[in-house]
């Protein structure tokens, strides 16, 4: 019922520390089940996970996300299989408040990476969003609920602003009046 995220694995996949060993060619089919990625602890199949998104971000082989700007990928990738993995937890436990939290948050966490991305490199953020089958949309500008109570306040904060432009405008002409009488007697003393 529930889609996995593990793309491309097989459920007869080993673990990684298991995979490269001579001697699983001729282990029981039992053995091999049981050290395969199927019977794998959730932190296993995470690392898993995030490899593989690791993987599909990577630009080559040897990038491991030491320049500044692909290191903003490789978390976006991270918080993605952490995402679908709560998501996957959340389908089969819609009561845990908890996690549906940490989800939430490592959501708002990606948008504001993706945006980032967005605006310092398209490129990269654009091929992002496609490896990891991501789509973004930008945030709503703010827009604040009006209200009475918040119309008379601004209204108030206005007239307080003007009062105070006047105010400054009528101290500034008498800093003007005395600059300039200043002048002349300096010009009368002069000649």
């Amino acid at each position: 019922d529930i889609p996995s995220h593990l793309d491309d694995l097989p459920p007869t996949m080993l673990k990684k520390d298991y995979a490269n060993l001579p001697i699983m060619n001729s282990v029981d089919d039992v053995v091999k089940r049981l050290l395969s990625l199927e019977m794998a602890s959730q932190k296993e199949k995470m690392k898993v996970k995030i490899q593989q998104l690791v993987e599909k971000v990577r630009r080559s082989p040897n990038d491991n996300g030491s320049f500044e700007l692909l290191s903003v990928p490789f978390t976006v990738a991270i918080l993605t299989a952490r995402i679908r993995t709560l998501e996957e937890h959340l389908q089969r436990h819609p009561k845990d408040k908890r996690n549906r939290r940490c989800m939430l948050m490592d959501l708002d966490r990606r948008r504001k990476m993706l945006g980032y991305l967005r605006r310092v490199n398209y490129g990269t953020f654009e091929n992002t969003c496609k490896q990891l089958d991501i789509q973004y949309s930008p945030p709503q500008p703010y827009a604040r609920h009006v209200t009475k109570r918040w119309l008379v306040k601004k209204a108030l904060c206005i007239k307080v602003f003007q009062e105070k432009r006047k105010l400054k405008a009528n101290e500034r002409l008498k800093q003007k009046r005395g600059w300039q009488a200043r002048a002349r007697a300096a010009q009368q003393q002069q000649e």
